[in-house]
């Protein structure tokens, strides 16, 4: 089923990302997570193609594996990094013939070590032009999302000029847009409401991470340029040692932001998981009077 029947329906919509392990534990572990995660009945999920495109093919047998052996609608990630038009092409037959609907197509990050973005020989530079592609030579087999990012893409912190990007790829062929991670919705709200202003009208779906690790958020946030609130920041430094503590000051949160997003209108909630199940369970959990 491709992703924009889901919001046709007009109830909201909870999907859940992961990214491709490893090793072959990790897979299993994985695997096992998508199981206890499959009893909320996510709309769909999604895979990340990884660091620099590395997992490429892993990331195709996984969403492959989601949809055909549990039965959960399944998005691939398709970047743009280190790939030339070929590579894609065959990335793409390799979706249809898994009977994959749903791409989410990216620019991509740099791969590691490498401090800004080379566009591949015969490749492209920017995620519109992915999505152009994609259309041109094959329309009518993908729905496509896209990324956007409230508080501004981290190589582009003008907002006006970031929204005008996220226009342009709108306007090539995307059918819906994933926001990056934010914890003050603030950001989402007025970003909606901009994107509105100049004529962007697909669903605008808000990405939410709960925080599990003090440490692992502020290395993240830093490098995609996200605010963490100084409120939340003053409550999660004093326990960062304590696991148990984190999580339950990372969950609350992202259990009101949730809640206030589905309140004043957000279509659904897309959950970073980072692999895991616990924090988005419980976070589902206390929202199952709004499902």
């Amino acid at each position: 089923m491709r992703i924009p029947a889901y919001f046709e329906s007009g109830q909201p919509i909870f999907s859940f990302e992961f990214f491709p392990p490893k090793t072959d534990e990790g897979v299993e572990h994985l695997f096992q997570t998508i199981g206890e995660l499959k009893a909320l009945a996510p709309a769909f999920v999604s895979v990340t193609y990884g660091a620099g495109g590395s997992s490429r093919q892993r990331t195709v047998e996984l969403v492959r594996r989601i949809k055909g052996e549990h039965g959960i609608e399944a998005m691939a990630h398709l970047t743009c990094v280190g790939s030339d038009r070929e590579a894609i092409d065959r990335t793409l037959c390799q979706l249809k013939e898994a009977g994959i609907e749903n791409v989410l197509a990216l620019r991509g990050d740099p791969p590691k070590g490498e401090g800004t973005f080379s566009r591949p020989a015969d490749g492209f530079s920017y995620a519109y032009e992915l999505v152009g592609y994609i259309r041109n030579h094959h329309d009518g087999s993908f729905s496509l999302g896209g990324a956007c990012y409230p508080e501004g893409h981290v190589e582009c912190r003008d907002l006006d000029k970031d929204l005008a990007h996220l226009k342009k790829k709108v306007e090539t062929g995307l059918d819906f847009i994933i926001t990056q991670l934010f914890f003050d919705n603030r950001h989402y709200f007025e970003f909606v409401k901009r994107a509105r202003a100049i004529g962007i009208q697909i669903p605008i779906l808000p990405g939410i991470m709960p925080i599990t690790n003090v440490g692992q958020v502020k290395r993240f946030t830093e490098m995609c340029g996200v605010s963490i609130p100084a409120s939340l920041l003053s409550a999660l430094e004093p326990v960062q040692e304590d696991p148990e503590a984190v999580m339950r000051i990372g969950i609350e949160h992202a259990a009101a932001q949730c809640r206030e997003l589905l309140s004043r209108g957000a279509p659904g909630i897309h959950f970073f998981t980072l692999n895991k199940s616990p924090a988005t369970r419980a976070i589902l959990e206390s929202l199952s009077d709004l499902r």
